[in-house]
Formats: structure tokens, sequence, C-alpha cells
């Protein structure tokens, strides 16, 4: 008799049998709030009727028509569309899709635009498990360990974790810049580094967000080496942060844009984006796949995005974001346990630590197991497991988030 793997480990022990909106729906037709969207995923909410009438209506007339042997209308009208939101200059896309494919194929194009072959990522990063999204991936060693080596070329730089660092957020970023020149001086020559991958807010490493003024030092010394500088957006883009990407606040442009989670609500799909002045410089034969560019999760992405501008959902995650934020912040008021509170738009999180400040993880995920008991489904994340971070869909309102830390304040009563 067959069994899933051993390796695979469920955060919660609900079956879902169904989704409806903000909610998951177990076998007893128990309702639970999803404040896990599928980590991030089902930003319309689960099974929004007019995602579902799209894919329905594309599994109808075509399924699967593979973009290297045959084209077709939904991946074209996609590639239409997602040009109006991505940042100015980036008119050139390739699909596939997983987050982890789309952060190898970046990585693929960097090193071919730039004839260079080093990566810089941040301590902290969660790129993926793939080989050499693994390799660029420093969240926890559970997703290095037990396969090396790993792909050669990448050097790791500290990440402006101001609580974690115990300074200001302006002492972090000038302690992080600082550490970043140190290692082009000493591990990766300019001259031989093609890329910086950076997250704006780090995911699975404990949800902090990367400061505008850390983002702006990147471009800086982008544009003064000349490598690219690539935003891993699979987590934030799509209005997660409550703007469209994770990056806008800090007025920069990267050269190549990650997307995938929140692009489809829930079909996967996943792509990179970069100019025609970069793109056109990917090898021959270096970009394919055989399920990329699917039909009918590109009909979901067309869904996805008319939702997304009709219903307003970036302006609300920033609005129900501040209401999420302001609540976990007075829960925390209550509780020495949760050290931190933090975030952007609807991508929140709070950090257990113990009375010394050192990570707590035990406690975090007593917490997070027992909300779920209460009817509210989170995740953990951070190295040590301590951080429980909230992701509610896109779609959800103030009663809905009210409801949510109603539930959070008592799980935390019960275990802090």
């Amino acid at each position: 008799m067959a069994d899933l793997s051993p390796a695979l480990k469920q955060a919660t022990p609900v079956i879902a049998a169904r989704g409806e909106g903000v909610h998951i729906y177990d076998e007893d037709d128990r309702r639970f709030l999803d404040f896990t969207a599928g980590i991030g995923v089902t930003s319309t909410g689960h099974c929004h009727p007019k995602v579902v009438a799209a894919a329905q209506e594309q599994v109808a007339t075509l399924i699967h028509g593979q973009y290297t042997t045959v084209m077709h209308r939904p991946l074209l009208r996609l590639t239409e569309r997602l040009g109006e939101v991505l940042p100015e200059g980036l008119d050139r896309l390739f699909y596939v899709n997983s987050g982890s494919e789309a952060v190898e194929a970046a990585l693929r194009l960097a090193r071919q635009a730039t004839g260079r072959q080093n990566a810089i990522v941040f301590q902290g990063s969660f790129h993926g498990r793939t080989m050499g999204a693994a390799s660029l991936t420093t969240s926890g060693t559970k997703i290095r360990a037990g396969i090396g080596p790993l792909v050669p070329g990448v050097v790791v730089s500290p990440f402006p974790y101001a609580y974690r660092l115990g300074m200001s957020e302006a002492d972090a970023v000038a302690h992080a810049l600082r550490e970043l020149d140190y290692q082009f001086a000493t591990v990766t020559s300019p001259k031989d580094t093609a890329a910086v991958f950076i997250e704006p807010v780090l995911g699975e490493g404990g949800y902090v967000p990367a400061p505008d003024t850390f983002l702006q030092g990147l471009r800086e010394r982008a544009d003064q080496h000349g490598f690219l500088l690539v935003a891993d957006e699979v987590q934030t883009g799509f209005g997660r942060t409550g703007t469209f990407w994770g990056h806008e606040p800090s007025g920069i442009r990267p050269d190549i844009v990650i997307t995938a989670k929140g692009l489809a609500s829930g079909f996967p799909l996943s792509a990179i984006a970069a100019p025609s002045a970069i793109m056109d410089k990917a090898w021959p034969g270096s970009q394919g796949g055989t399920y990329g560019g699917n039909a009918v999760a590109c009909a979901g992405a067309l869904a996805t995005l008319d939702v997304i501008q009709e219903e307003g959902l970036v302006e609300n995650s920033a609005r129900q974001g501040e209401r999420l934020q302001q609540g976990l912040a007075k829960i925390a008021e209550s509780h020495p346990a949760i050290g931190d509170v933090r975030g952007r738009g609807l991508m929140r999180a709070c950090e257990f630590v113990k009375a010394d400040g050192s990570p707590d993880g035990d406690t975090a995920q007593r917490a997070q197991r027992a909300a779920a008991e209460n009817g509210l489904l989170l995740l953990t994340c951070g190295p040590a497991g301590n951080v429980v971070r909230f992701i509610p869909p896109l779609i959800v309102d103030a009663d809905q988030v009210d409801s949510a830390l109603e539930l959070w304040a008592s799980s935390v009563e019960e275990v802090a």
C-alpha cells in the first residue's frame, strides 16, 4: 500500500474538503479561517467565482498547448496584461511552473547575460528547494543539508534584520551594506558577480521587510559594478505587501523580477520578467519546459488580475494589513513571549522569544497548533521556527481580521 513520503510534515491536522473565500472546510464541515492562503497562493481567496469560471471555460476548450510547440491565446493575453503591472522596461517574460523553477531561470539568465558566474544572496533568504535555488537559500539548513556539494559561486551576505541584530533599522542597513562591500573586497570581485538576489520581505527566513534604504543601496551597487539586481517577488508580488510589488516603496527598478504564488490564485504558474536587452542574451535552448505557461493556469492568472483590479485588493491588502498589525501589536503588549510584530500589507508575523531574547520555537509552534484547534490556520517560519506568520487572502475584510485576532489572542493566552 502506497503512502506519502514521511519527509512531508503537516502544519495543521486539517483534511480540507472544500474552500470558499477566506475559509477552508474539513471533511466534517468544520470551518477554519485560513490565514495561510496556501503559503500566499490563493490571493483572491479559495475558489473565487471569476477564477473558477475562467478555468472551467478554458478546461473545456484547451487544457494544454505546449508553448514551444504551439502558441495559445491565454498566454499571449496574460503577457500583455502583465506588461501593464510590471516595472517599466521589464518587457519580456518567460513562464514556468513554480517559484523554484523561476529562480533557476533567473540565475541562468543572469549568468548568461553578464558572462559572470557569482551570485550574492542574503542571510535568511529562501529561493526554493531545487538544486540551484537551494544553493541560494539560507533560511534554514533543512533546505541545504545532505545534498551537497551545492552549486558553486554563491556568496552569502548579512541581511539588515534589525531585531535580531539588536540595532536600529538605520544601523542595521549601514552594517549590511558595509558587509556587502567587504564581500566584494574579500570573496567575490564585482567583475565576477552576475547578480544579487533579494526578497523584498524575507519569507521562510522570518517575514522581515527589507528596508527601502537597503534596496536603494543594492541598486546603487548594481549600477556601479554592472551586475544585475534580481527581485524575488515569489511571495511578495501581486499585492501581498500592500503595493503590487514588494519593492515598489523603495522606488528602485530591478533588472529581473520573479513572480509566482499569488499570480494565478492556486494554479501552478510562475514567471521571470526582464528588459529585452537582458532577455535577448539568454542562450538558445536555455529556456523551455513542458508545462510552463499552461493554458488553464494562464486563464486563472488573467482572472486573478481582473479580480485584483476590480475589487481593489492591493488597497485592501494595505488597509487590512495595517489593521492586522495594530491588533497583533496590542496582543503582544500583554505577552512578553512575543518579542516583535512586523511585516507589510497582508504579510505579518509575530516572533516568539525567551526571557533572554533567544528564539522560542516551542512556544511559537504551540501557539500555532492552538490556533488551528481554535479554528485559525497559521504557519511558522524562521530558522528556529519561532515566527508565526499571518498570510490571509487579499479579499479578507475587517470583520474577518478581527475574528482572527480574537482567535489568536485566545491561543496565545493558552500557551504563553
